[in-house]
């Protein structure tokens, strides 16, 4: 039987950051609207979003490779 905690809390914490994503980069760009070149502008959030994807999949290798190192199982069951 599946845990059903860390479904909801994972859940909910994707819900969040992608909210507050949303709302940030909508702001950004609202303000970015106010005197700034739009291309320019969604230039500098594309290499804004490379970078975070970039960096998450740093943390993601980096968090797997530990937990390997360390002998951990990392299987799905």
């Amino acid at each position: 039987m599946i845990d059903w905690i860390p479904v909801v809390f994972i859940t909910f914490k994707v819900l969040v950051f992608a909210t507050c994503m949303f709302f940030a980069i909508k702001w950004h760009y609202d303000q970015g609207k106010k005197g700034k070149d739009r291309r320019a502008l969604l230039r500098t959030s594309g290499k804004v979003a490379v970078i975070f994807i970039l960096a998450l999949a740093g943390v993601l290798l980096l968090a797997f490779g530990l937990a390997r190192m360390l002998g951990m199982d990392m299987r799905l069951p």
